[in-house]
């Protein structure tokens, strides 16, 4: 293992709902060339973890440095752009929007670069298509019409891809993979966790 990636200290998270902490006072480091795996019940706090971990929730305490800088307070944009990468437990809910299509799912979190937006901050489509074929063919996502295709109709496996391709073609400091292969079929599952292990 290299140098930390991830500094958690003492974080908390707290339920509103069931008026307790679903997270209390977590702390661990994780560093570069390591996969760490959090495991437990559904229900125990780690999708709760995870929600505060990439800015989905606030922590109620503690403190998240990223690579060297405090991220605790920091937006769901600046984590990305600091390095850290997400693939949802939720592809529906977090991971894609289903309505777009699959080239504006790939350059969801990255349209703003200035490879794909211009000066007037109009975006450049033949170099969003180009990155989305890119990415199509690097990660084998089949898709009826290619990049144009609507999220929506594709099958699970190759939403799952396209996310997975996204998540890890920004070389992210940290990948943060929450049940990356949940209700995939063997193949599929193989194929992502072979890119987990080669992006470690």
């Amino acid at each position: 293992p290299g140098e930390v990636v991830l500094d958690v200290e003492g974080v908390t998270i707290h339920n509103d709902q069931r008026k307790k902490d679903s997270v209390k006072d977590v702390t661990f480091q994780v560093h570069g060339g390591e996969i760490v795996c959090l495991a437990g019940i559904e229900g125990n706090g780690q999708t709760e973890f995870v929600y505060g971990l990439t800015g989905l929730e606030k922590l109620t305490n503690g403190k998240i440095t990223l690579d060297g800088k405090d991220i605790t307070h920091a937006t769901i944009r600046q984590r990305s752009k600091d390095g850290m990468s997400h693939i949802p437990e939720d592809r529906h809910k977090h991971g894609l929007v289903l309505d777009y299509s699959l080239e504006d799912n790939i350059v969801l979190q990255r349209y703003f670069e200035p490879q794909f937006t211009n000066k007037l901050g109009f975006l450049k489509r033949k170099e969003i298509r180009k990155y989305a074929n890119r990415l199509i063919e690097q990660y084998d996502i089949r898709s009826g019409q290619g990049a144009i295709t609507k999220a929506r109709s594709m099958s699970g496996g190759n939403q799952q891809k396209a996310i997975i391709a996204r998540e890890i073609d920004k070389d992210p400091k940290l990948l943060v993979a929450v049940q990356p292969t949940r209700g995939l079929d063997v193949g599929a599952i193989e194929y992502i966790h072979k890119q987990i292990v080669a992006e470690r």
